[in-house]
């Protein structure tokens, strides 16, 4: 009796063993399954992280991209309004100079007949004076109020001056159509000694203000012998424009500053724009504009060239002038265009163009 209690508790225990181990096993089963699911989700939710990080930095990316256009088209916006403006100076200019070399070429063509004739009325009345020696005395009185012995004396000087200020005339009006090449798109043969010399008579006024209100500025020209270059004249006056009108707005701010005392400038120094050109390597003609203002740093000297950037006050500069000057010499024409300065010690820009 004992005997069969104890198999039928076995028998039962091992029923219990069986039943344990088939849900061990489900349950075993069921971890599986739960941690290949959490490993899944896991997985798709890095996948979607991932996803998201590359999505954020898509963005920025093309945030970026947006904000450089955004930079690149208002670089191109202000290099098409200041070329604008140029284009627009060159066919003013070319008009001016066009009505005024009408009157003057009257003026001066007619000048020697006028002189002709004056000479023949002195030399009439030189005939009276020795065939009629005592005239009446109302003739008598006329001579002494004009003063005809001085009229006869000056009257050569007077035709001297107006000639010479016809031919200056001239001389201006053709500057001014040598620098009115700032329409022509040709690219030909020019002389680079003209394009400089004509955007100093365009700048001239700006020489005798500054001669008024501080110093006048002295103009040193060491030219040498370059041939003619094949360039894109009016852009190459361009250059000389910006430049030029730089270096004559450096030596103003070096008599407006306060701070000449702490540099090798003082108020009585004479200032000066030199310029030089001449050959260098055979190959390339190289011209030289410097002043002796007050200069500039290393921060600000690396940065001359760049878009946008000036150190003028609002409203008095764009700070594309330079920027416009270095892609014409360098990407236009294949050239050079640098700028060495020191604080206190002037600005020199060193324009480089190939002959060839």
């Amino acid at each position: 009796m004992e005997h069969q209690e104890y198999e039928s508790k076995l028998k039962e225990l091992e029923k219990n063993v069986r039943i344990l181990t088939k849900k061990l096993e489900r349950s075993e089963a069921d971890r599986h399954q739960l941690e290949n699911v959490s490993e899944r989700r896991e997985m798709v939710l890095k996948n979607v992280i991932c996803e998201l990080e590359e999505s954020q930095i898509a963005l920025r990316n093309r945030g970026d991209e947006l904000e450089n256009a955004l930079k690149n088209l208002k670089l191109l916006q202000m290099k098409l309004v200041e070329s604008e403006k140029m284009s627009a100076l060159g066919v003013m200019v070319a008009g001016i100079a066009h009505e005024i070399n009408n009157p003057v070429n009257f003026i001066y063509g007619n000048l020697n007949y006028a002189q002709t004739y004056f000479q023949d009325l002195l030399r009439l009345i030189t005939l009276y004076q020795e065939y009629y020696p005592e005239p009446v005395v109302a003739i008598e009185q006329e001579i002494e109020a004009i003063e005809l012995n001085f009229i006869k004396q000056d009257s050569e000087k007077l035709f001297r001056s107006m000639t010479v200020g016809a031919e200056r005339i001239g001389e201006i009006v053709k500057s001014l159509r040598t620098f009115s090449r700032l329409d022509e798109a040709e690219f030909k043969a020019v002389d680079i000694h003209e394009g400089i010399d004509s955007t100093l008579v365009i700048l001239n006024n700006r020489f005798k203000v500054a001669a008024k209100n501080y110093q006048e500025i002295r103009v040193i020209k060491n030219y040498g012998k370059l041939p003619l270059i094949k360039c894109y004249a009016g852009h190459i006056n361009q250059v000389f424009m910006n430049i030029i009108d730089n270096a004559i707005d450096a030596l103003e701010e070096l008599f407006l500053s306060k701070l000449t005392t702490d540099t090798e400038h003082s108020i009585t120094k004479q200032p000066q724009i030199q310029i030089n050109t001449e050959i260098i390597d055979n190959n390339w003609v190289e011209i030289r504009i410097a002043d002796n203002g007050l200069g500039m740093d290393e921060q600000v000297r690396t940065k001359l060239f760049d878009p946008f950037f000036t150190t003028k006050a609002v409203g008095k500069g764009t700070g594309l002038g330079l920027s416009i000057s270095y892609q014409i010499i360098n990407e236009l024409h294949g050239g050079k265009l640098d700028c060495y300065s020191k604080l206190g010690a002037g600005a020199e820009f060193v324009i480089q163009i190939p002959i060839q």
